[in-house]
């Protein structure tokens, strides 16, 4: 294998799909479609939480393995290398999260970790589900306050000596933590590792390092996913033409960040906001006709 696949949920490409606010599945609805072997992959945008409750697992994070049985849990963030290898009478759930939405609970990034199952972290699992599965009034309100919690319960279980065990040195995740802070903070003034390793106070060998370590990627492909995100958001809400995306992203060269946005893409920028929004492609604009109603669902206008 030359390269990780990067999944939607396992066994599913990356998609333009619309994502409401989690996903959740029995862990034998999607194992079994695979004879109970998850191969390693990652997610761009995904945070998903693993809660075994029956059988028994082999987990791996980032090169790691970790032996999981019921009443566990396994925490695993976005860009994380994972992988598993179940019993064939595995029993639990898995629940896959926008990582935006875990990281505004303020508690910064959640590190891979194996927990050990407990009564809070159960019961706000359980509480975030059903609200998912029963939304009621100020739905968007309570998933945000729901999410939270079980962050906090993460947190904690983590803190109180909850956690069997995980892929990385605490000090190397704390440097990617502090990387990926740094990122979504500056990608658009600088792309250089240089700037980020000096910010960290670490040399740009180790950064590269710590990066593929902890978040399964180079730190240049780390800040170039963050990148492409921005301007893949930017390209399906926002009116700008090309040129001035990739000006607003701290490109100069307008041919140069159409190649990038080609290779993140895999189409031209312009043919692949013409083929999500359904307009047709005209080269170096925007969304034909100005602003348009771009038809988002009420779970989506409240994110």
């Amino acid at each position: 294998m030359k390269s990780i696949p990067s999944y939607a949920l396992y066994g599913e490409a990356d998609s333009d799909r619309e994502q409401d606010w989690l996903h959740w599945e029995t862990i034998q609805s999607r194992s079994r479609l695979h004879d109970y072997r998850i191969a390693p992959h990652r997610h761009e945008q995904f945070l998903q939480i693993l809660h075994l409750t029956g059988g028994s697992a082999q987990l791996t994070v980032d090169g790691a393995v970790f032996e999981v049985r019921p009443s566990t849990m396994v925490v695993v963030p976005a860009l994380t290398v994972h992988g598993y290898v179940f019993s064939k009478d595995v029993e639990g759930i898995v629940v896959t999260l926008m990582e935006r939405d875990v990281r505004a609970a303020g508690l910064g990034d959640l590190g891979a970790v194996v927990l050990r199952g407990n009564g809070e972290l159960s019961g706000a699992l359980d509480r975030l589900i059903e609200e998912a599965d029963r939304p009621g009034a100020g739905h968007g309100v309570a998933m945000r306050a729901l999410i939270a919690l079980l962050v906090v319960a993460i947190y904690r279980a983590g803190r109180d000596g909850g956690q069997a065990g995980a892929g990385s040195s605490e000090r190397s995740v704390l440097h990617a933590q502090a990387f990926r802070w740094l990122v979504d903070q500056r990608f658009r003034q600088t792309r250089r590792i240089a700037d980020y390793a000096a910010e960290i106070g670490i040399s740009p060998t180790h950064l590269n390092r710590v990066s593929r370590e902890v978040l399964g990627a180079s730190a240049l492909a780390v800040i170039e996913r963050r990148v492409a995100l921005e301007a893949r958001r930017m390209l399906l809400f926002s009116t700008l033409s090309i040129k001035q995306i990739g000006a607003e992203l701290g490109y100069e060269d307008p041919a140069y960040f159409a190649r990038f946005m080609k290779r993140a893409l895999g189409v031209a920028p312009g043919k692949y906001r013409s083929r999500v929004l359904g307009f047709p492609h005209h080269k170096g604009e925007g969304t034909p006709g100005g602003e348009t109603s771009l038809g988002l669902t009420r779970t989506e206008k409240e994110a």
